[in-house]
């Protein structure tokens, strides 16, 4: 994709790739960090992680922006 993100000086081509691998039977996820986050035992408890912590950073951000009072309990 060819485009210009919101925060980047000049336009350039911008790859997606799939957050999920796999090492040695065992999945991962990569964050936008560059850190692999796991292992996961299944592909599909990876993509119930990748969900929980974008919900977790979404939450980060609202408290930080002020919007909540407390930071949300982890189970």
């Amino acid at each position: 994709m060819f485009g210009k993100r919101q925060h980047d000086e000049a336009p350039g081509t911008h790859y997606r790739t799939d957050r999920i691998s796999t090492v040695n039977g065992q999945y991962f996820f990569a964050t936008r960090e560059g850190t692999l986050v796991g292992p996961f035992f299944t592909r599909i408890d990876a993509q119930q992680a990748i969900t929980r912590y974008v919900g977790d950073l979404d939450s980060l951000a609202a408290q930080q922006a002020g919007q909540l009072p407390h930071a949300p309990r982890r189970h």
